[in-house]
């Protein structure tokens, strides 16, 4: 059983199991959008970048509005 899923704790094959196994089946018959989050960790699996660092940096997208509608001014002014 492995205790860590850092780079350093980790080979390659190992994290490639641990993306595939926290992901699933990435190959079903889906619309893409599995694929599109494998990649997402792809640099988790090369070695460059942790999983945590990978979630804050996806995060720090979701929650920033850009995808939400933007507030116009105020017409009493």
């Amino acid at each position: 059983m492995m205790n860590s899923i850092l780079i350093k704790d980790t080979t390659k094959e190992q994290r490639e199991k641990i993306v595939a196994d926290s992901i699933g089946n990435v190959n079903g018959s889906c619309d893409g959008c599995m694929a599109g989050l494998a990649d997402m960790y792809q640099d988790y699996i090369d070695g460059k970048k942790e999983i945590s660092q990978i979630n804050m940096e996806f995060r720090a997208r979701y929650e920033s509005g850009i995808e939400g509608p933007e507030r116009g001014g105020c017409e009493y002014f």
